[in-house]
């Protein structure tokens, strides 16, 4: 075995002060609870996985100063330090460029998903800022698609009091994406978050409405149905669990857009049809064979 791999893969044991936080650690929101949680772990049975840390020298009046610097386990070395532990067990890289550190933090909370949606796209974002990196890139380091980066960084697009709902979990990353449709219409869009968090709508709800909401302002003013349309509309859509649209053309002809969000729904909706069909017609069979019968 080479004698680099024999390195990286030792543990020594260090004084947790000469350990110094990850500057580019993503993670900003740490759980106190499970912070004491994973102290009284460790107090108990010890630290079971090494930190990863960087060795640092820096030349000083004095001679040679070593510090070393978190890679991973910014967890483990804080509970380590609420219960006062005075070394820990790490294992040492040699000191990367300050991409690799971020990549490297981000890639261990990402796979342990430990950041919240906002610490993750503010990660992202820095990645392509300040490192050049493109979205395909990031989503190959961390095991994600490239849609899902894109969708992930446009969160920040969303007003500060809506990220803090998400980076303190009063909304979920999925609430974000209706709450985008209506980027470009504030109102709206604020309504909507409020009502998430006032009558805990879920997300697929949440959907339905911002795109009835989209659809009805590209609609054009003519083409709004009339009260007795809507309602139909409203019938309908009570009937299937789902958003439906009526729309009229000249000569009295028109058509009906029924919404569905994945085949299980579409399935869910064509079996309520078929299932008013087969009831219609057997109440039919029903009248027609008591006709018939008072007519003998």
């Amino acid at each position: 075995m080479p004698d680099e791999l024999k390195e990286k893969e030792s543990v020594f044991w260090i004084p947790i002060e000469k350990i110094k936080p990850n500057p580019y650690q993503p993670r900003t929101e740490f759980d106190e609870a499970a912070l004491k949680g994973l102290a009284e772990s460790i107090r108990q049975y010890g630290i079971l996985q090494a930190l990863v840390v960087t060795r640092i020298e820096r030349e000083s009046e004095t001679g040679t100063e070593v510090t070393y610097e978190l890679v991973a386990g910014e967890r483990r070395f804080r509970a380590s330090q609420m219960i006062g532990l005075r070394e820990v067990p790490v294992t040492i890289r040699r000191e990367e460029p300050a991409k690799v550190r971020l990549e490297l933090a981000l890639v261990e909370n990402v796979q342990r998903q430990d950041l919240n949606a906002i610490e993750r796209a503010i990660a992202y974002k820095r990645l392509i800022d300040e490192f050049g990196m493109k979205q395909p890139e990031i989503a190959g380091r961390v095991g994600k698609s490239r849609e899902s980066i894109a969708n992930t960084i446009r969160i920040l697009m969303l007003p500060q009091d809506m990220q803090e709902a998400v980076r303190g979990g009063k909304i979920t990353e999925g609430h974000t994406r209706p709450l985008l449709m209506l980027s470009t219409r504030p109102e709206e869009q604020k309504e909507l978050f409020l009502d998430i968090l006032d009558h805990h709508i879920s997300v697929r709800e949440a959907e339905r409405i911002s795109r009835r909401i989209a659809r009805e302002r590209a609609r054009k003013v003519e083409d709004l149905p009339s009260a007795e349309t809507r309602a139909v509309e409203e019938r309908l859509g009570n009937v299937l669990g789902t958003r439906v649209e009526i729309h009229k053309e000249a000569g009295g002809k028109g058509k009906i857009s029924i919404e569905f969000f994945s085949d299980e729904e579409l399935y869910g909706i064509a079996a309520k049809l078929m299932r008013e069909r087969e009831e219609r017609i057997e109440n039919e069979r029903l009248t027609q064979a008591t006709e018939e019968q008072f007519t003998v």
